[in-house]
């Protein structure tokens, strides 16, 4: 069980090493009501997608990879929080890239962190994501 509670317009990050989803509660804090309002994947794959046809792109360690993308992530949400684009921050993310993400959060962003969870859920359905964050 989880013991996590999204306050209402909270901005909440579902994160792992290679996608990052933004969502805003539109439900309370007892039932989050997610909405998606973006996607971000590391700058590499977007480079990689737009590469001539034919060629191989040399494959980064994993490590290293995910700890650019947390830094990627990291300065976007400052951007955001620079912003005013957010009051409340969640942070869902697999264990190891949260504390990549922990490492490169500027501090205006991490004094918005509500809460945290060390779990990787990207890969699941909203309903899923909606479930696993209010049981």
């Amino acid at each position: 069980m989880t013991d996590i509670r999204i306050p209402k317009d909270a901005l909440v990050l579902i994160g792992d090493g290679a996608k990052a989803l933004f969502f805003r509660n539109r439900g309370s804090a007892m039932v989050p009501k997610l909405a998606i309002e973006s996607v971000m994947e590391p700058a590499a794959a977007q480079a990689e997608a737009t590469a001539m046809p034919g060629a191989t792109p040399a494959l980064p360690d994993t490590r290293q990879a995910e700890e650019r993308f947390a830094a990627e992530v990291a300065e976007h949400l400052y951007r955001r929080a620079h912003d005013n684009a957010f009051a409340d921050l969640v942070v869902v993310a697999a264990p190891r890239v949260l504390g990549s993400l922990r490492k490169a959060m500027h501090k205006c962003v991490a004094d918005r962190v509500r809460a945290e969870l060390p779990k990787e859920l990207t890969s699941h359905p909203v309903a899923e994501i909606e479930r696993a964050l209010s049981s």
